[in-house]
């Protein structure tokens, strides 16, 4: 899956990049029809050590994935957010399943005599 990492107002880390780009290839094998996906990392002005925000957009056909997580770092912020768009790509999958599955069962008709 191609992914295009932002990072907003500082310069990412290599490894960082590396590992959100191995954590979304996760998600190929709950929904194999991922197109592609944005990443933006951003640093918050809170007082607080959880400052740190991901946000992941991913596309996939007909519709469009968001996440926004805000942890203490960014690998904590990116592996919630995964598990977030791991969930929504099931139930999708899921919803396609059962409305592909209602317009390709039999219809069962009464015999006439």
């Amino acid at each position: 899956m191609k992914i295009r990492v932002q990072s907003i107002r500082f310069t990412a880390d290599i490894k960082l990049i590396d590992f959100i780009q191995r954590k979304l290839d996760k998600l190929d094998s709950f929904f194999d029809h991922v197109i592609d996906g944005d990443v933006f990392l951003r640093l918050d002005k809170a007082e607080d050590d959880a400052n740190k925000i991901v946000e992941i957009k991913i596309n996939i056909p007909g519709k469009d994935l968001f996440v926004k997580e805000q942890r203490q770092t960014f690998e904590e912020a990116t592996d919630i957010a995964v598990e977030s768009l791991a969930k929504q790509l099931k139930k999708h999958k899921e919803k396609l399943k059962t409305h592909s599955g209602k317009a390709d069962s039999p219809v069962e008709l009464e015999p006439e005599f």
